[in-house]
């Protein structure tokens, strides 16, 4: 005789829910949770008894709760989102990475009654990201690529001793980022790190940030000022562009540089200095050395250790990994829920030249998320100088002239048509445009964003 199979009893979604290994919580229209599971419960640390009743952003205190929240934007939109990358604080004040998936919750006619969340602990794969990303990480810098790794090996060694070093590498590579981590990695790293551009400041101004003065120096010296080498004793001081230092003023640093000794202006005694210095130039010291532009004893005492950075179009194969980097840095600072980038625009980045280097691809995911509050970055996101920029014998800018049509008309709808709106939105003068529209035939409607009345062709 068969034995009879068990029916589902009346609570069988409720047994379904405290089983399952995902949070499951649901928000009434006040935001006041009316549901908590176990799993809710364990990822949060927080009893269900303390959690039925409270907003929802008291217990989770996520980064989203202070501004794209997509539970909110579900309710409001009647949509669903799945797998939505963010962090919560839980009860033990522990920062927890979780993947976020929302939905609206109905009644049987279709009445919003509130949202429902479901979200997943992924502690374990984050400490695998980090564990391999570790592999080809140095302090704030990452890289894939040979030419940085061989920087990245030799760089704790460097770290150990006090010789001065020299960062050679063109605008926007990163230099600072590398003198940071040279400092972090040092025994100074307790000490003060500081950074000074000398080829922003005249020579008087560059002594007083350097050296520091005292009350009387000059009409507005009314107190003592320490400069940098005393700020930062014992510790980093970067001198950045110090290939635009004028010849009389490499005399004294010089001096510092031998000595370990400065004189603050208007003083009369001589301070010792403690520092670790690292130099900084992207310009060609050796070349400026041939004509006379640079004293050569200023040039072996800093160019003691040298490390050259390489432009971002030597590795190329770190686009796609600073990218994931900038992506994730732009969501936390605005909040938003940008899950990386489709492969159209990622082939564009890939085959800029990048004269501004890593600065530049930031600002280029700095302008995408201007437009782009969630999903993937898409080519219409962005800045359009990078589509004319592909050179014209390429057979691949043919592939991709309907990709720049589409950018452009992607633009004009989102403005309702206004040129000038949509100009400012590419990044682009409005007589580009009005070029581009005409290189591509694009038809105007008679009326756009600007008026009612109605346009000649």
């Amino acid at each position: 005789m068969k034995k009879k199979k068990a029916a589902l009893p009346a609570n069988a979604t409720e047994i379904i829910l405290e089983s399952i290994s995902d949070g499951v919580f649901t928000v009434d229209h006040e935001w006041r949770i009316t549901s908590f599971n176990r799993a809710a419960e364990e990822i949060t640390g927080t009893p269900r008894r303390e959690a039925i009743g409270r907003y929802c952003w008291e217990v989770f205190r996520s980064n989203m709760c202070e501004g794209g929240c997509v539970l909110r934007r579900t309710m409001k939109e009647g949509t669903t989102h799945v797998s939505t990358s963010t962090y919560i604080i839980n009860s033990e004040k522990r920062r927890v990475p979780i993947s976020v998936s929302t939905a609206p919750l109905k009644n049987e006619q279709g009445d919003i009654l509130g949202g429902v969340e479901t979200f997943r602990d992924n502690t374990v794969i984050e400490e695998l990201r980090r564990e391999l990303r570790s592999s080809f990480q140095q302090g704030d810098m990452v890289s894939r690529s040979p030419l940085m790794k061989k920087i990245f090996t030799v760089l704790p060694r460097i770290a150990e001793s006090d010789s001065t070093v020299l960062i050679e590498g063109e605008t926007g590579t990163g230099k600072e980022i590398l003198a940071r981590a040279l400092h972090d990695l040092s025994s100074r790293r307790d000490k003060p790190f500081v950074a000074i551009n000398c080829g922003a400041l005249p020579d008087t101004l560059l002594e007083s940030e350097l050296f520091g003065y005292k009350a009387g120096a000059f009409t507005s010296a009314v107190k003592d000022k320490p400069g940098y080498f005393a700020i930062a004793d014992g510790g980093t001081i970067l001198l950045d562009e110090v290939g635009e230092i004028s010849p009389a003023f490499q005399v004294k640093l010089l001096r510092v540089l031998e000595e370990r000794e400065f004189q603050p202006l208007g003083g009369v005694d001589r301070q010792r200095t403690d520092v670790r210095i690292v130099a900084a130039t992207n310009r060609d010291l050796a070349e400026l050395l041939d004509r006379g532009e640079f004293r050569q004893d200023l040039f072996y005492r800093i160019n003691i250790v040298r490390l050259q950075l390489p432009p971002l179009r030597e590795r190329k194969e770190d686009i796609p990994l600073l990218t994931e980097r900038f992506i994730d840095k732009m969501n936390r600072l605005r909040g938003k829920a940008v899950t990386g980038i489709d492969e159209e625009a990622m082939w564009l980045l890939m085959r800029h030249h990048y004269p501004g280097n890593i600065r530049e691809l930031e600002n280029i995911i700095e302008h995408a998320f201007i437009l782009c509050s969630r999903g993937q970055v898409g080519v219409s996101h962005l800045p359009a100088y990078l589509l004319t920029a592909i050179p014209s014998p390429s057979p691949l800018r043919e592939a991709h002239v309907l990709t720049e049509k589409e950018v452009l008309l992607e633009a004009l709808r989102r403005n309702d048509y206004n040129r000038l709106a949509a100009a400012r939105e590419l990044g682009i003068h409005k007589s580009t445009l009005f070029r581009k529209i005409k290189k591509f035939n694009i038809a105007l409607p008679a009326v756009d964003g600007r008026s009612t009345s109605s346009k000649s062709p």
